[in-house]
């Protein structure tokens, strides 16, 4: 591995974290707003995030079963996100559940 691989691997690491981020930044404002402009970002974004990882990939000559390491966290980078929007509406929901509950008992035990 020369000089200029290591400084290219080191580039394509932080934009891996930097286009994951922004890919989880986006995805969750576009959720939440509704705005396909966010949505878009996102999906730029991911595209962003599969190109540094082929780059790191790359610089790091990685071969051979190694591959699986940068598909799983391209995978990991694509799934958390969706997946924590996923829980953090059902937890939201089910504490909304819960409130609403309470206060029909507390009302009830008013009367």
């Amino acid at each position: 591995m020369e000089l200029r691989d290591l400084f290219v691997g080191t580039m394509a690491g932080a934009a891996v974290v930097l286009m994951g981020a922004f890919y989880a930044l986006f995805y969750a404002l576009g959720k939440l707003n509704a705005h396909r402009l966010s949505l878009a970002a996102s999906f730029f974004s991911c595209l962003g995030l599969v190109a540094a990882t082929i780059v790191l990939t790359d610089a790091l000559q990685l071969r051979g079963f190694w591959l699986l390491v940068p598909a799983a966290m391209v995978v990991g980078y694509l799934v958390a996100p969706m997946v924590i929007w996923r829980l953090s509406v059902d937890i939201h929901n089910d504490s909304d559940l819960q409130r609403d509950s309470r206060t029909q008992l507390n009302t009830g035990a008013e009367r």
